[in-house]
């Protein structure tokens, strides 16, 4: 017996408790189940990825645009049938996932990779412990929280192939003037080129969701357009866009205790009569900068 309790044979042998991944090397997502025991939960939004062919094309998102997969962030690693595909294509993965019992089985059935120090498993809330220097995140997000995890991420700098519910995944990469455009479109832009890579249906889930989903790849950059204050940014645009069906003159006006503006009527009065007399789907993520940047000089308390 080795020094951390496990039996010394082979590393996918049927006695030793771990699936054994086919000839192909992949682990079945289905054997990973029974393997851990356990079955989602929709309760506890738990939906395990069980399509093979979605589960192979995920790192391959990452891998078709060059990124930089020396340390690849996986958030919700559940029973681990992504993270042994990450593990084919990245040299070390770390894993964040809040469940106990599947962190504990995913320290045991990754024990191979753990101990060639490949694999790291963190049990905890992603919103909540320290996260690694990664260079890459690939994940199947939890999906109640994934609007928190996403906007964590996206400020670290980094590529990102992320599974969203499908209607989130289309606002986030929705251009201004559309139906799906709003404050998730212009803030995720913010930071990256956001491109829905690839629909998913509920079947490919245990159990399936009443949601269909996507995968969204995400390439870090910097914006068109200069924010002095991107706290302040960032307010203008949750303020704004909870008076989406208003005129922007309106909107300013109606959210200062959103914004913060001391004054937002100087703000209308200095603004361009064209951009204020638009609705917040209109305005381009340039103009949404230009026009914070001016209530921040002529509204805002100093």
């Amino acid at each position: 017996m080795s020094e951390d309790g496990r039996t010394e044979s082979d590393p996918h042998s049927a006695d030793d408790g771990r699936a054994a991944p086919p000839e192909t090397g992949k682990r079945d997502p289905d054997g990973l189940l029974a393997h851990a025991g356990v079955r989602g939960d929709p309760d506890r939004d738990q939906h395990f990825l069980v399509d093979d062919r979605v589960l192979d094309r995920i790192p391959e998102y990452a891998v078709e645009a060059d990124v930089d997969l020396s340390h690849v962030l996986e958030i919700g690693g559940g029973t681990g049938a992504l993270t042994d595909r990450l593990l084919a294509v990245a040299d070390r993965v770390t894993v964040v996932e809040r469940d106990p019992e599947l962190a504990a089985f995913l320290r045991e059935e990754f024990a191979d990779e753990r101990a060639a120090d490949r694999l790291s498993v963190i049990e905890g809330d992603a919103l909540e412990v320290d996260l690694p220097d990664f260079t890459a995140a690939i994940s199947n997000l939890p999906y109640g929280a994934s609007s928190e995890i996403a906007f964590r991420l996206l400020p670290e700098g980094k590529p990102t192939v992320l599974m969203f519910q499908r209607e989130f995944a289309e606002r986030m990469a929705a251009d201004s003037g559309t139906d799906d455009y709003g404050r998730l479109s212009v803030t995720a832009g913010h930071y990256a080129d956001v491109e829905v890579v690839e629909p998913v249906p509920p079947e490919a889930f245990s159990p399936p969701p009443a949601v269909d989903s996507a995968v969204v790849r995400t390439d870090p950059r910097d914006p068109e357009y200069e924010v002095s204050d991107e706290d302040f940014f960032m307010d203008f645009l949750k303020g704004v866009f909870t008076q989406r069906r208003k005129t922007m003159r309106n909107a300013v006006r109606n959210t200062a205790h959103i914004t913060g503006l001391d004054d937002p009527e100087a703000v209308v009065d200095a603004a361009e009569e064209d951009l204020m007399s638009r609705r917040a789907g209109n305005v381009t993520p340039a103009e949404f900068a230009e026009l914070a940047a001016l209530a921040h000089e002529v509204g805002a308390e100093e």
